[in-house]
């Protein structure tokens, strides 16, 4: 994973927090968001980019046919809010009651007086658009069943719990936001996982949680290294 772009498990690292960086947290303020909540819509003018301190938010945008696709989603570390001529080109809606650190869009634009946050807002836009092309790449490129795969993959690398032997992970969103996210139907998305389930891959220990049994197996389909 790359930036919020859920996408790329074997290109994961953890996004480093901006202000640990540049030690420019003071004065800065953070924004409270509760779950089910816009933090900003699609076509708002940008004052502020923001780092997720905890919880997940989700990135949408509503395509010219009315049909919604689910850009990314956004973890602890991860920059969202970067301007598009000058306007949010998603929305923004917390999955979970979510804290994030703003940034002045000045900071991106001319370093608002601070060099150093300037090269790291920079080099975390650069992450995000090479994201995006590994993401638009993995859609045309990939089966169903090694979509979800990959996700379930990049999610562990990136939130995966140990629980005893075993890795679980737990799933803010909803069914149907995987499938817009991957470009799929929900009932694609809940047959590949009964598929997972099938092949002893994992086990779902409720709607939200998955349990990673065999991460080997995981890893080949989401590689497509299988029959």
């Amino acid at each position: 994973m790359r930036g919020v772009y859920v996408t790329n498990s074997n290109e994961f690292t953890t996004p480093t927090p901006v202000a640990a960086i540049c030690g420019a947290t003071r004065n800065l303020p953070e924004t409270r968001l509760k779950q089910g909540v816009n933090l900003f819509h699609q076509g708002d003018r940008v004052h502020w980019i923001y780092q997720v301190k905890t919880g997940v938010v989700r990135l949408t945008r509503l395509l010219e046919n009315g049909r919604r696709q689910v850009i990314a989603f956004g973890y602890p570390g991860d920059i969202v809010g970067f301007p598009l001529d000058g306007q949010h080109h998603t929305d923004c809606e917390g999955l979970s009651n979510a804290t994030l650190q703003r940034y002045r869009r000045s900071a991106l634009e001319d370093g608002d007086g601070d060099p150093q946050m300037h090269r790291d807002l920079l080099q975390a836009a650069l992450r995000e658009i090479s994201a995006m092309q590994d993401h638009f790449m993995m859609l045309g490129r990939k089966s169903a069943l090694e979509k979800v795969a990959s996700f379930i993959c990049v999610l562990t690398d990136r939130v995966g719990q140990s629980v005893g032997n075993y890795k679980q992970v737990s799933l803010p969103m909803s069914r149907s936001d995987i499938a817009d996210f991957l470009g799929l139907t929900t009932e694609t998305v809940s047959r590949s996982l009964t598929q997972l389930r099938k092949r002893k891959a994992i086990a779902i220990d409720n709607i939200y949680t998955i349990v990673i049994l065999r991460p080997d197996v995981l890893r080949e389909l989401s590689l497509g290294d299988h029959d």
